[in-house]
C-alpha cells in the first residue's frame, strides 16, 4: 500500500510550507494527507510535535542542527568509530553547521556509552546540545542515568533514533522522550517499514522549540518535502499503530537468534555476555576470515546482503574488521527464529568453511523464495500481501 500511494499523482506534486499555510495553491488533499501522517506520529510515539517533512534521516538532522545550535557551538556525540552516524561527525552535517564535537568515552567490552565517563565529558565541556543514537546501535542508552547531569550543564537533548525507531514505536528498545530526551529524529525506512523519509518527535510545552524545529526543517534545509513519501509514511504509521508491537518484538527475538546460531557456527558475535543484542542489529568480528570488506563481498557474492562497518578498535574505515546485520526486512517477509538458523549457517559456509559463493548462491535462492509476501501489515489477518500493481485511480 505505502509504495502503490508512492506511484500516485503526489509523486510529481509541490507544497512548501505547514498544512493549511501553504505558499502554494492546489494543496487541499496533500494538507489532509500530511495533518493525518502527524496525528498517527504524535499518537504512536506518544507525544504533542510531529514533522513529517524531512526527506531523509541526515536531512532530518540538518533540521535539528539549524534549531539548535549556531556556528562554534559545542556538541557531544558517538564517535563514527563507535557507531555514530557519520552526520553527527565534523565531516558531515555537524561540520556543514560548524558545529564542534566531542566524542564520549565508549565501553567496547558492553558496546555503550561509558555513563561515567560520559557525565564528567558533560561538565568539562558544557555542550549546547548532546546528542545520542548510532548506525550500530545493540543497546538502549543509559538516558535515565545522565538526567541529573543534563540538568546541571543546562544542554538540549537529541537522539537520532533512525535506526531504532520502528522499536520505539513498537515499545521494545526505550523510550527517549520520557528519559530525559528534547527532540527525536529518524528516517522512516529501517525498523519502522516505511518509505525513504524522515520525521522530529518531541513531547516538550515548548512552543518556541516547536517553532524553531519547524523552520529548521522549512526554510532551513526543505523546499518541497516530497509528498508520495508523506502519505506512504502515513500508511506505514497506521499499520505500525495495529500490528508495530508483534513487529518490533519479533525483530529482537530474531536478531537474538541469529545472533547465537552464527556464535555456535565459529563466528565472533560481539557482547555474548549480553545476549548479543536488544536491537534489530548483530555485529561480528571477522578479522580471523580477513576483515569486513572481503567477508561483505564474499557474502554479496553469495546473495547474502550486509556491510563492512568499524568496531570500535578500528582506524580503517575502508578495511574495516566488522561486519553488521539486521534482522528487520526478513522479519517483514515472516522470518522467525528457526530460518535465522538456516542464515547463520548460509553466512557460515561462506564465513567459515570457506564455500565458493557460486556454491552457495543457489541455496540463498531457494531459501528466498519461500519469503516473497509481506507480514504485519493490513492483509495479515486475510493472508500476506503481494505488492500490488498500479491500476487507476486510488480510493
Amino acid at each position: 500500500m505505502a509504495r502503490e500511494v508512492q506511484n500516485s499523482d503526489l509523486n510529481n506534486r509541490y507544497a512548501e510550507g505547514l498544512p493549511f499555510k501553504r505558499f502554494y495553491q492546489g494543496n487541499i488533499y496533500v494538507d489532509q494527507i500530511e495533518s493525518m501522517c502527524e496525528d498517527l506520529a504524535k499518537d504512536i510515539f506518544r507525544c504533542k510535535f510531529a514533522d513529517v517533512r524531512s526527506p531523509s534521516g541526515t536531512v532530518a538532522n540538518l533540521a535539528v542542527l539549524m534549531a539548535l545550535t549556531r556556528p562554534r557551538d559545542k556538541m557531544t556525540t558517538v564517535a563514527t568509530s563507535d557507531g555514530g552516524h557519520i552526520s553527527h561527525a565534523k565531516i558531515g552535517a555537524a561540520g556543514v553547521r560548524g558545529v564542534k564535537t566531542y566524542n564520549y568515552p565508549f565501553d567496547e567490552k558492553n558496546m555503550n556509552i561509558d555513563v561515567e565517563g560520559t557525565k564528567r565529558l558533560l561538565r568539562e565541556v558544557k555542550p549546547k546540545v548532546a546528542l545520542f543514537g548510532q548506525s550500530v546501535f545493540l543497546f538502549p542508552t543509559p538516558l535515565d542515568e545522565l538526567k541529573e547531569v543534563f540538568a546541571d550543564v543546562g544542554c538540549s537533548t537529541w537522539y537520532d533514533g533512525a535506526h531504532v525507531l520502528g522499536l520505539i514505536a513498537g515499545k521494545r528498545f526505550q523510550d527517549p522522550l520520557r528519559e530525559g530526551i528534547d527532540v527525536i529524529s529518524g528516517s522512516t525506512h529501517k525498523t519502522l517499514p516505511g518509505p525513504q523519509h524522515a520525521m522530529l518527535l518531541s513531547d516538550l510545552p515548548r512552543p518556541d522549540l516547536d517553532g524553531k524545529l519547524r523552520r529548521g526543517v522549512f526554510p532551513g534545509v526543505t523546499s518541497n518535502h516530497h509528498l508520495h513519501c508523506v502519505a506512504a509514511l502515513a500508511v506505514t504509521l497506521a499499520e505500525a499503530k495495529e500490528y508495530g508491537e508483534a513487529y518490533a518484538d519479533q525483530i529482537v527475538r530474531n536478531a537474538k537468534a541469529l545472533g547465537q546460531s552464527l556464535h555456535e557456527r565459529g563466528i565472533d558475535v560481539l557482547c555474548e555476555h549480553l545476549g548479543f543484542t536488544e536491537s534489530h542489529t548483530v555485529v561480528i568480528d571477522v578479522e580471523e576470515f580477513q576483515g569486513g570488506a572481503k567477508v561483505a563481498k564474499d557474502l554479496e557474492d553469495a546473495n547474502i546482503i550486509v556491510n563492512k562497518n568499524l568496531l570500535p578498535w578500528d582506524s580503517n574505515p575502508v578495511k574495516p574488521h566488522g561486519v553488521r546485520l539486521g534482522t528487520q526486512e526478513v522479519t517483514r517477509l515472516g522470518m522467525k527464529e528457526k530460518e535465522m538458523e538456516v542464515i547463520a549457517e548460509l553466512t557460515a559456509r561462506v564465513v567459515v568453511k570457506g564455500e565458493s559463493p557460486d556454491r552457495v548462491r543457489p541455496d540463498v535462492a531457494s531459501f528466498k523464495q519461500q519469503f516473497t509476501k509481506v507480514h504485519y501489515c493490513f492483509f495479515e489477518g486475510e493472508e500476506a500481501y503481494d505488492y500490488p500493481t498500479y491500476d487507476g485511480d486510488l480510493a
